[in-house]
Formats: structure tokens, sequence, C-alpha cells
């Protein structure tokens, strides 16, 4: 694992990349920029849709199921695009995933983003957490490594000027649907993203072009856009995705996976829409939200009803202690007697 990397610069990041020199400053490609300022919103309006595909292995066994949903939002009062991906399954029946929510500004910029990854093996469990969120110009990263009983801590931040063009784990998934809806992609289409170890580094995007698809009963015409991950101290990743032309996706796949992504059915052969996918609200960023603001609220009011009604806890406590002292064998009877005499104090309407 790597150390904290406060106080390292984007060009500190470069070392270990064959062919480039240390103190140049990894950019994104002149065509990757100008397609990322060139998204119209009837373009993102099309992409507003939920993709759910199932997750197979090499003999045909269902080892889970892959989902994104892609809807409008708002964060800190800004319009926004709100993204959430996830895979769950199981590998030689232990369970994992990964989930990713992301907030993405119409220019695919990321506003924030947290990422999620776990593998329970029995003994040598792995959880990989990762947060980021723009603030006073700046990237902030934040990551936390589980490795069975062992937890690291990394942070890094990167200044936003330097951070033109960046495609993270999220904003990657919107911006494939933008290019299979286009059914082109420009060449020289080198963005930026950061690998495991927090540094900034390459991931480039090319055509496959088209291909016929089997997916149910139907053959049909599918794109394929290939997304290459770079990395510091590791080999690349390569993934590939085919879409149908409506920008659903049908089929993805880590090149050198046995694993296979694959829509099952076509929307003309469901019945009542896509299948409804099981919500993890414990992974999903703004609903987590939600939940632990209403948590705090309903705290705050019980606490103030306490303060308010002191006899309360007198009453229970003395409840308690002579329940201990009696200790009986019927609970329930004990306590209808012990409570039946302040059944006079009640107003005669009740």
């Amino acid at each position: 694992m790597e150390a904290p990397l406060e106080d390292e610069t984007p060009a500190g990041a470069l070392a270990g990349i064959e062919g480039l020199d240390l103190g140049v400053e990894l950019k994104a490609s002149d065509e990757a920029l100008t397609l990322m300022s060139s998204v119209e919103p009837a373009e993102l309006l099309k992409c507003v849709f939920p993709d759910s595909l199932v997750t197979v292995s090499e003999g045909g066994r269902d080892l889970g199921k892959f989902s994104v949903t892609v809807e409008f939002a708002r964060r800190v009062q800004r319009p926004c695009l709100l993204l959430h991906a996830q895979s769950q399954g199981a590998i030689d029946d232990s369970p994992c995933g990964t989930s990713v929510t992301a907030y993405l500004t119409t220019e695919l910029e990321v506003l924030e983003e947290d990422y999620h990854e776990y593998v329970k093996l029995e003994g040598h469990s792995l959880d990989r957490r990762c947060h980021m969120v723009q603030h006073d110009g700046q990237m902030l990263i934040d990551k936390v490594t589980t490795v069975g009983e062992e937890t690291t801590m990394e942070s890094v931040s990167y200044p936003m000027s330097a951070l033109n063009g960046l495609v993270t784990e999220g904003s990657n998934l919107l911006l494939m649907r933008l290019l299979a809806l286009r059914k082109k992609v420009p060449e020289h289409m080198t963005f930026i993203s950061f690998d495991q170890g927090l540094h900034i580094i390459h991931t480039t995007f090319s055509e496959l072009g088209l291909k016929q698809l089997q997916v149910g009963d139907e053959t049909v015409e599918v794109f394929g856009v290939e997304r290459v991950v770079h990395s510091v101290e590791e080999s690349p990743t390569t993934w590939q995705c085919y879409f149908l032309a409506d920008g659903h996706m049908a089929s993805r796949v880590q090149v050198g996976s046995p694993v296979t992504m694959r829509l099952l059915q076509l929307q003309s052969q469901l019945e009542k829409g896509f299948e409804k996918i099981p919500l993890v609200w414990e992974e999903d960023m703004q609903m987590c939200s939600k939940f632990l603001d209403r948590k705090e609220e309903l705290k705050a009011d019980h606490a103030l009803y306490l303060r308010q009604h002191p006899e309360i806890r007198a009453l229970i406590s003395d409840f308690l202690q002579f329940l201990l002292l009696r200790k009986p064998n019927d609970v329930f009877q004990f306590a209808r007697e012990y409570f039946l005499p302040f059944e006079s104090r009640r107003p005669p309407e009740a």
C-alpha cells in the first residue's frame, strides 16, 4: 500500500511510467477536452435511464448483477447528474461487489464521488473505500483500505487546474453512453484518471466498431467502446463495452477475465420494463445522507422531550429497580400490576 500522498505533486506521481520524464505533467488530449465541452443538454436527456445486466461465468453460471442508473439531481443547490452503479456477486461462493455514486456536471466534471469495493473471504477480507470531492479549487481524495484486521488510510489533494479532462470510475460510464449514442469515438481520445495509488494516470478510449450480438431471442447490432486504464505500478486494465442503438449497455467485460456482464433481454421482450434492482441504501450517498440527517433530527427531538419531562427517567428507573429486586417470572404481569395505579390518573375522556 502506498504511503500518504499529501506532499506529492501531480508531476511527482509520474515515476515509473515508461517513456515519461519526471516533472512532465500528464494532461488530457485536445480531442478529449473538446468532446467534454461539446456535450449538449439534449444528449444528456437521452442518457437518463437505468441499465441492468447479469454477470455470468465462462460456463454460463449466474454470478451476480450489474446495474447503472443516471438521473437529474441537485448538489448544494446546483443542478447536476447523479450516477449510481453497482455490481454484486460471488467469487468461489465468497461475496464481492463494487459500487460508485457520482455527482457530475453537464460537462462531465466530477463534483463528488464515492467508490466502495469489497471481497469477503474467510480469514482474508478486503474492503476499499475512496471518496473525492471538490473544495476551494482542490480535489480532495480520501482512501481507506482494510485487509483482514489491518486498516490503511491515504489522503491526497490536487488543484482542479491539473485535472482538466478527468474521467473517474463513475463519469466513464456516462461518457461511454454519450459515445455510444453518437456512434463515433474521436481518435486520440486520452483523458486523465487515478490509479489505485491515487496517482494521476492516462486512460484512453477507442472505437471497436459495429458487430452482431445475441440478446435473448434476437440478434442485434451493437456499437463497441474500449477503455484502457493505465497505472504507475500495475499493468494496464482494458474494458470493452457494447451498446444498443438507444445507448443501453448490452455487454461489458474486462479483457482477460472469465466473467462477462451481459443483457439477457431487450426492452421489447420484457413485459413490465426493466427488472427492479434491489436498493442497498447504505451504499447510496444521497440516501445515506438523508438517513443520517433524519436520524440526528429524531435524536434531537427525543432528547428535547426527555428534558421537558424528567419524570420519565425517574419512572423508568424506579420500575427497573423494583423489577430487579423482585425478579418475577412473569415480567408482563408484574409490569401490568406495577403501572395499574397510574390508570386512575388518566382523564375520564381517555
